[in-house]
């Protein structure tokens, strides 16, 4: 395990995560994440940008693939509501003799060593645990150590990337937090070209009617605004294949039974799911005495 000293304390350093990535399609978040870490001058720092989009579109691998470009090792912090802020920093664990070691996060390992980290799922973590990564993210590049007792500088080639998913689970970030990590990178749906290509690269020996049945269930979900991924369809097909091997059937109803298994029976009719969930989007036209009685009471103030 490879460790350091910062003030004559000794930190031992979390390992990077194995570059096995590659970005296919949509080059345009991809190149503004690149342009966000760029310095032009001397004086210039780097951005820490957020890419938001819905679950299952690559937002990690967004990040990993730049740093596999940029040719620096990347580490990934997974953030949660548990996260405290010692989590995103340095913890005190207890070592083999009994001794108390200094374990540095994934951040803090980046920021030492020069790498790129992504804080994946940022908007899972509370306030208090972003107020601690408020110097981090500003001019002044540093984060304090309250555990270990020292204040530790960003190397100048450090850079961090948030991922937010788009969903109800989440916490509000506080705006002095968010006025830290911009720009916002959006991150679409793929189009059914680029989808295809995705499913080839991960599923080289998946047959091209499945993958292409899989794409046309894909883009008829992105048409919806219905939130199934390249994730999803990528588990679909695997489970097709390995039903196939133990009961042959025809692609198309194999893709079906996975699909229920997967996602469940309401996206096998993905029209009245939208139609329910832009339904179930509006607030109803509700009048005062609503509240109180039943539409068709006679008490009900607002009754016709």
């Amino acid at each position: 395990m490879r460790k350091t000293q910062i003030e004559n304390v000794e930190i031992h350093l979390a390992n990077p995560v194995e570059l096995n990535v590659e970005w296919i399609g949509q080059e345009e978040p991809l190149t503004q994440l690149m342009a966000c870490w760029l310095s032009v001058n001397p004086g210039d720092q780097p951005l820490c940008p957020r890419l938001v989009g819905h679950p299952g579109l690559g937002k990690t691998t967004l990040g990993m693939a730049a740093a596999k470009k940029r040719g620096q090792e990347v580490y990934v912090l997974q953030c949660t509501a548990d996260t405290r802020p010692e989590d995103l920093i340095i913890t005190p664990v207890l070592g083999e003799k009994g001794n108390i070691k200094y374990q540095a996060s994934a951040l803090v390992s980046a920021m030492i060593t020069g790498g790129a980290v992504i804080l994946d799922e940022g908007n899972r973590m509370s306030e208090k645990s972003w107020a601690s990564l408020a110097p981090l993210l500003d001019d002044r590049r540093s984060v304090d150590s309250l555990v270990a007792g020292i204040s530790i500088k960003a190397h100048k080639d450090f850079r961090c990337v948030v991922t937010m998913n788009e969903d109800d689970s989440t916490f509000e970030i506080p705006d002095y937090i968010m006025s830290r990590i911009q720009p916002a990178i959006e991150l679409p749906f793929p189009k059914a070209e680029e989808e295809l290509r995705i499913l080839r690269y991960n599923l080289p020996g998946a047959p091209e009617d499945l993958m292409r049945i899989c794409v046309g269930f894909l883009q008829q979900a992105h048409g919806l605004d219905l939130p199934y991924s390249i994730r999803d369809g990528l588990n679909a097909i695997r489970f097709s294949q390995k039903l196939n091997e133990l009961r042959p059937d025809k692609w198309e109803a194999l893709f079906t039974t996975a699909i229920r298994q997967i996602l469940g029976d309401e996206a096998l009719d993905m029209e009245t799911l939208a139609e329910k969930r832009k339904r179930e989007g509006r607030l109803p036209n509700m009048q005062l005495g609503d509240f109180f009685f039943d539409e068709d009471n006679p008490l009900n103030p607002d009754r016709d």
